[in-house]
């Protein structure tokens, strides 16, 4: 199980919109992120800045499985509206690096 860390960024005046959409994730997007071994996501925000903690099985075959999937396209879609830098699942990240751990 890997533990990925992200940040990403709101548009500005954003901040309202993002967390309403966030209040229901349609439930094929949920199958669809449980399906390709996502077993936590967790979002957190500072004013404009998110912070996302994702435990999944495998962080590139998810995102790889997600890319043009039909419950995410959109999905990604609606959230490059409210984002500063769209995701384009290239799949070439690997979240934030770790720099220290309470053991």
């Amino acid at each position: 199980m890997q533990r990925i860390a992200l940040h990403t960024r709101l548009k500005p005046g954003r901040e309202g919109e993002y967390d309403t959409v966030h209040r229901v994730i349609p439930a094929e997007l949920d199958s669809a992120l449980r399906a390709a071994g996502v077993r936590s996501w967790r979002i957190w925000r500072d004013g404009r800045d998110l912070f996302h903690l994702v435990e999944v099985e495998d962080y590139q075959r998810m995102r790889h499985e997600l890319r043009d999937h039909p419950a995410n396209v959109p999905w990604q879609a609606r959230m490059a509206e409210l984002l500063e830098v769209e995701d384009d699942y290239s799949g070439a990240d690997s979240g934030l690096r770790l720099v220290w751990e309470l053991p």
